[in-house]
């Protein structure tokens, strides 16, 4: 075996058995220098006999290591004979890792000093000359002494320290923390040490005349830090204010005596020096205990789990890329809308989804309604996601700006709450479009985080620029309520703006964690949408065909439609198409009747349905009607809004009908009273020839301009009556061509 300077080497067996270190290994003089690192017990024997027990009351502590440092010539040749009879084996031995890292502040001044005084030891050439010489190390121990000034004590213990630990400057590091014996409990039990500490001023005063008192509040012993410990574990989580938690650890640990009073057990008063102070239950509490566990303390399970808790691992972990697991959660949105129908009526506030895809953190769809929660909302969300983005834009009517490319498609696992994972309408769906359903445990939104952050980006921005939103930290603080007449924002506006928010997000967000070295190589930009495109162009990404209509009929809600003679009605609204003019679904309704059909909608834009058509494969598409009683940017809430608030006011519009129509009753009959009474007038005073119908009209045409008491000869009338009846009509019929005339020229009369 090669041997060299500061190896570690163990002879198992022989009159040097032991463990020793290599000081130096000189071939030319055919021996090696060592040092026994386990020295046999030298110790004289006891000259009385029997060895006493140590049974002292007050131990000492553990004695130091002994110091070694005597050389030790081995022969070649005999380790070489070892070395064939397996007797002599090569150690390693590790340090500790203290000794891995450089020491504190406070330390390295010492640390400096011990370097100096062992500089010569510390080099091989020296330290090999002075051996070979001296045959020993003492003339380097004096030279030591006589440049630092150091004691004779204070080399050789140094010099023992390297020959323990290793012949390296790590090892002279100075070991401060197990001065004192740090965390080593020192309890006062009965018939051991005795309190520690200053003496009461009564204890001084009395020592001042000679008199030594014990102290009146003993010290800590086992058994009191055992009952206080098992006392505060009883205590739950966040703990009570310490005078609280004190006198609950008292009182459930302590009290030990009771009475009975009227059948109760009364606890009876313990005396002093039968239990800690508030003081020494404190420093059990705090001083005898870990930060972290006192901080644990502080504050329950969940919050501490939640957001106080080392971070395990990473959302994405496990996820093969882009476009394969969605993260899907909703919250309220912290701001107050308006209605559509009317900006006067404020409508409370939204509920939002947000799709977010964990490995790229990108969000890939978000649905905005006033109801819910619940599996029918989340669907609707799916499919703003997994649908064509003109399709969706179309519906909210904004331009579309195509952030993620390529445009997401269905994913194949999907997380989401609890309480949509055990809806039945979620396995339905799962069972027809998505694999692989999870969920996250109840309260715990640190494991969703990468789609509960989102929520939190959206109410910073929206709060600093539009009326109406809500900050709820900025409400705690500062106590401030909110104004909800503030609020100027519609559905159909804070769905816009959430859109142009997460575009944003998507291209902007920083993600220069998420790029290793190939990434950067390749210039992948560091945002959620730098990181799709990326990972589908790798091969990574996750995408699934499915065709349009599927989404359609699998995620949008449906409702039953009336075919009618003028078209199909559908929550009230009248909706056409040119294939329903083809195949005269309206010309069946009128003469044959109308018929119920099965449609799908979109909740948030009443602009157009979908129907399957008879006898045929696909969807059809029916449009709004332009003379349907709503318009296209409504939503469906907001139309049966409107129809509900109609219909509470229809007593109202009731009661004015009836009022109406009894006044027009009482206006029509005093007519006709006056009517029968002016008739019957005329009856009595006329005496003249009876007139037919038509000469009677004739009469009225004829001298309806005449003078009022100008007396008319009916009979001469009548005789001329058919002629001047024909001039008449004929003198109409050129009046009204003259007129006729007139209206094509008044253009230019206006020009």
């Amino acid at each position: 075996m090669d041997l060299m300077h500061n190896q570690v080497i163990r002879i198992i067996d022989g009159k040097d058995a032991g463990t020793y270190r290599v000081i130096l290994d000189e071939k030319r003089l055919g021996k090696t220098c060592v040092v026994r690192l386990d020295p046999p017990d030298e110790r004289p024997p006891n000259r009385q006999g029997r060895r006493k027990a140590e049974t002292t009351r007050h131990p000492r502590k553990k004695a130091p290591p002994p110091r070694i440092g005597t050389l030790i010539w081995l022969d070649h040749v005999t380790l070489r004979q070892l070395d064939n009879t397996k007797m002599l084996q090569a150690l390693e031995i590790e340090q500790e890792s203290l000794y891995l890292s450089s020491p504190p502040e406070k330390d390295r001044e010492l640390y400096g000093k011990r370097l100096e005084i062992m500089k010569d030891f510390l080099a091989f050439a020296t330290l090999r000359e002075h051996i070979l010489a001296y045959q020993s190390v003492s003339r380097l121990i004096k030279e030591a002494i006589e440049r630092t000034g150091a004691s004779r004590s204070t080399v050789t213990k140094l010099f023992s320290v390297l020959c323990r630990l290793g012949f390296s400057e790590s090892s002279l590091r100075p070991r401060k923390d197990r001065c004192g014996a740090p965390g080593v409990a020192r309890p006062c039990d009965p018939g051991g040490r005795k309190k520690a500490g200053a003496k009461t001023t009564k204890q001084r005063i009395a020592r001042a005349y000679g008199e030594d008192l014990p102290s009146e509040q003993p010290g800590m012993n086992t058994d009191w830090r055992h009952r206080i410990m098992a006392a505060d574990k009883a205590i739950p989580s966040p703990k009570p204010a310490m005078p609280k938690r004190c006198s609950m650890i008292l009182g459930s640990a302590f009290i030990q005596r009771y009475k009975q009073v009227n059948g109760e057990l009364v606890p009876i008063d313990v005396k002093l020096g039968d239990y800690p102070n508030r003081a020494q239950i404190r420093r059990v509490l705090e001083v005898d205990t870990s930060r972290l566990e006192r901080l644990m303390a502080q504050t329950t399970k969940g919050h501490f789990l939640r957001n106080m808790r080392g971070m395990t691992g990473r959302s994405w972990q496990g996820i093969s890329g882009p476009g394969h697991t969605w993260a899907i959660d909703s919250t309220v949105g912290d701001v107050y809308l308006r209605s559509s129908l009317n900006r006067a009526w404020v409508i409370g506030r939204p509920i939002v989804y947000i799709i977010v895809d964990v490995w790229s953190s990108a969000i890939v769809g978000f649905y905005v309604c006033l109801t819910g929660p619940s599996w029918h909302m989340a669907k609707i969300a799916l499919f703003c996601a997994a649908s064509d983005p003109a399709l969706i834009a179309d519906l909210w009517g904004y331009q579309p700006v195509l952030s993620l490319s390529p445009a997401p498609t269905m994913c194949y696992s999907i997380w989401c709450d609890r309480g949509e994972y055990l809806s039945q309408a979620a396995r339905i769906t799962g069972a027809e479009l998505i694999p692989c359903f999870s969920y996250t445990p109840p309260y715990r939104p640190d494991f969703k985080g990468c789609v509960e952050v989102p929520h939190r980006i959206i109410k910073d921005k929206v709060f600093s620029f539009v009326p109406g939103a809500i900050d709820m930290r900025r409400k705690e603080l500062e106590l401030k309520r909110v104004k909800m007449q503030d609020a100027v924002l519609t559905i159909r506006d804070y769905t816009h703006l959430l859109y142009t928010i997460f575009t944003e997000y998507n291209l902007t967000a920083n993600r220069e964690h998420r790029l290793d070295a190939h990434m950067r190589a390749t210039g992948v930009f560091p945002s959620p949408a730098g990181l799709w495109h990326w990972g589908h162009e790798m091969g990574i990404g996750f995408r699934r065909a499915l065709p349009q209509n599927q989404l359609i009929s699998s995620l949008l809600p449906q409702a039953p439609a009336r075919v009618t003679r003028s078209g199909v009605m559908q929550n009230g609204l009248l909706y056409e198409s040119e294939v329903i003019n083809e195949k005269q679904w309206t010309t069946y309704a009128r003469t044959l009747g109308g018929w119920d059909i099965d449609c799908s909608y979109f909740p948030g834009s009443v602009s157009r349905i979908w129907t399957p058509p008879p006898r045929d494969n696909g969807l059809l598409e029916l449009t709004l009607s332009d003379q349907a009683n709503a318009s296209a940017e409504l939503t469906s809430d907001e139309v049966l809004d409107a129809f509900v608030y109609a219909r509470t006011n229809r007593a109202e519009q009731e009661h004015v009908r009836v009022m109406q129509a009894l006044r027009s009753l009482e206006e029509y009959q005093s007519i006709k009273n006056r009517a029968i009474a002016a008739t019957q007038m005329a009856l009595d005073q006329y005496d003249g020839p009876e007139l037919s119908a038509s000469e009677a009209r004739m009469l009225e045409h004829r001298y309806r301009f005449t003078q009022k008491n100008q007396p008319i000869n009916v009979e001469d009338r009548v005789n001329k009556g058919v002629k001047e009846r024909t001039e008449d009509m004929e003198e109409h019929f050129h009046m009204m061509q003259q007129l006729m005339s007139a209206t094509n020229y008044s253009e230019d009369h206006h020009g």
